[in-house]
């Protein structure tokens, strides 16, 4: 059994129109043969926001941005992950929020990121509210997936949690700045999250100056299945990675080394 997943790996768009952007990539991966099509974080906005932008773009779940996606995806017939600026009904700064959506345009699910950039010189705090709650598993016809965003790799209890929720598939929509070591941690920890969880594993980074891009599917024994180029070169601008995955190998892998039964949470709580 298997399905295929297409990384959009992505630039803000020229024109500030993400739709017509999201209705290219979604054709493309529709032409492929995608099941499922990631989109990566900050995928909402048109072109690098200011903190004020961002309050003011911010929509609902039910707002204009997620219903124009819906008729992309109605259009393409197949799912998709992509993140939104989510307004906060009492007027606080947005949520940065993970969004699954099935071919028919309904969303499957929803996760509110729970760890924000605060690092290096970027407060992601302010401008945005965290999450207070992980993600539930979604549940497709093909895979179960998981919702993570960014930086929340860097962490690895969510991915754990997910992994014993039943998912075999995460996803990371992500903005992945460069900087020193910036493009092999990216690696290294999407590859650990596989490897720790027996899972597959799919980051997809913006392209464009100033992120790495490499968007990548790693499989259950940490392998790279596949894997994008770098975001400031042309192989890597507005790229779309595809990646056919073989289920089965989830459980294999866990038949032959069976990591989650063998965990002694007795020991870890303190």
């Amino acid at each position: 059994m298997g399905y295929t997943i297409g990384l959009a790996q992505s630039a803000y768009p020229q024109n500030d129109d993400v739709l017509a952007q999201a209705r290219g990539f979604a054709m493309r991966a529709k032409e492929a043969g995608c099941d499922l099509v990631v989109f990566p974080e900050n995928f909402m906005w048109p072109r690098k926001l200011v903190t004020e932008e961002v309050k003011r773009l911010a929509e609902p779940l039910d707002g204009p941005f997620v219903q124009g996606m819906a008729s992309v995806m109605r259009e393409a017939g197949m799912w998709a992950v992509f993140t939104i600026n989510e307004r906060r009904e009492d007027g606080g700064l947005p949520y940065n929020t993970a969004v699954a959506m099935d071919g028919d345009g309904l969303v499957a699910g929803s996760y509110r990121k729970c760890h924000l950039y605060d690092a290096l010189g970027v407060r992601e705090s302010d401008r945005l509210s965290a999450g207070e709650r992980l993600p539930e598993p979604v549940r497709t016809p093909f895979c179960t997936i998981g919702l993570q965003v960014c930086y929340d790799l860097r962490f690895p209890e969510p991915a754990r949690a997910a992994a014993l929720d039943g998912c075999d598939l995460l996803v990371y929509p992500s903005a992945w700045h460069t900087g020193r070591c910036k493009a092999d941690q990216w690696e290294t920890l999407l590859r650990a999250r596989a490897i720790e969880n027996e899972l597959f594993v799919a980051g997809v980074c913006r392209s464009g100056k100033g992120f790495v891009g490499r968007s990548l599917v790693a499989d259950p024994m940490g392998r790279i299945v596949v894997q994008g180029g770098p975001a400031n070169k042309p192989e890597g601008l507005d790229a779309l990675v595809v990646c056919s995955i073989n289920s089965d190998l989830v459980r294999s892998t866990r038949a032959n080394m069976s990591i989650l039964d063998h965990r002694r949470p007795q020991l870890y709580s303190a």
